[in-house]
């Protein structure tokens, strides 16, 4: 069950980091030809999005790695979990259909790593 955790945990975190640190970075035009939702979204939000994931990336390698508070992993696991669920909703309010199969994948993904984070409890 550990080696399960840290391969999902390490796949997720990097997806995250990647994923959240170009929201906080980069501009909105910049974003727009990978994420069209960011015109429908403020900014600060985007933002704010972009932090959340970068800190939930750390959430899942840091506390369990270093034994300091290692139940964070599954809370950092549960917030995926529910960012992916609102980010299909927000396709499918758009119609991008065809865009959930990655949110549906990283749903699954997360789903799992909360089972898995029971090992830290």
């Amino acid at each position: 069950m550990t080696v399960a955790y840290w391969i999902i945990a390490g796949l997720l975190a990097l997806f995250y980091l990647y994923a959240g640190g170009k929201k906080v970075v980069q501009s909105k035009e910049r974003l727009r030809p990978m994420m069209g939702w960011v015109d429908t979204v403020p900014m600060p939000m985007v933002r704010l999005i972009g932090v959340l994931e970068v800190l939930g990336a750390a959430g899942l390698v840091l506390p369990p790695a270093t034994g300091i508070l290692p139940g964070l992993a599954m809370a950092a696991a549960i917030g995926f979990t529910v960012l992916q669920v609102l980010a299909t909703g927000l396709h499918l309010s758009r119609g991008e259909v065809r865009e959930t199969g990655l949110n549906v994948t990283l749903i699954v993904l997360a789903a799992v790593e909360v089972w898995l984070a029971t090992i830290w409890w």
